[in-house]
């Protein structure tokens, strides 16, 4: 999946009014589906310390269900920082990370659709309690291609209806924190 190559993502994160909608404007560029309503467990590890929060890195395990997909996700600790690879084994890459000293400090579920449209990817996510959202992105490992990048998806999020007030500068992860703080108080 070329699409998903690369040592940097240049992504924007739009809170979605209506996914019905932002779907119905998505489906009028002839996006190629690579996938629909697929389940998503992301299981997100630290240290006892917090010490890679602490750095702004972050490690996860993701599972995607029905289509079988297993990656060891990592990120930070720049922004567009982010490396994935397919693992055969998410059990045991799991058991590897608490082994080496790292606990388990979030679990998060989604429901996630993604689409291609030439060489950006598009995802449509539900997160129970917290919204529907859709990123549009780009992998590569050229540097010095980032600024380029942020400008295309800065004008295909506009083509869609999607405006600054709408970005979503938290992470999924600080989304669903802050959503167990709220439930907790």
């Amino acid at each position: 999946m070329a699409h998903f190559v690369g040592k940097y993502e240049v992504e924007f994160k739009y809170r979605l009014q209506s996914k019905i909608d932002f779907l119905q404007k998505l489906r009028l560029l002839a996006v190629e589906v690579m996938l629909e309503d697929n389940a998503e467990y992301d299981c997100y590890f630290d240290m006892p310390s917090n010490t890679l929060g602490t750095q702004h890195k972050s490690v996860c395990i993701r599972e995607m269900q029905p289509s079988g997909i297993k990656l060891w996700i990592v990120k930070g600790p720049e922004k567009d920082r982010c490396e994935a690879v397919d693992i055969s084994d998410s059990d045991r890459a799991k058991s590897m990370l608490l082994t080496m000293g790292f606990e388990r400090v979030l679990e998060l579920h989604k429901t996630r659709s993604i689409y291609f449209l030439g060489k950006f990817h598009i995802t449509v996510d539900t997160l129970a309690g917290v919204g529907d959202f859709a990123e549009l992105a780009i992998m590569t490992d050229d540097e010095d291609s980032l600024a380029r990048f942020k400008s295309e998806l800065l004008a295909l999020a506009a083509s869609l209806g999607l405006t600054p007030d709408m970005e979503e500068h938290n992470s999924y992860r600080q989304l669903q924190e802050a959503l167990q703080v709220s439930y907790s108080q």
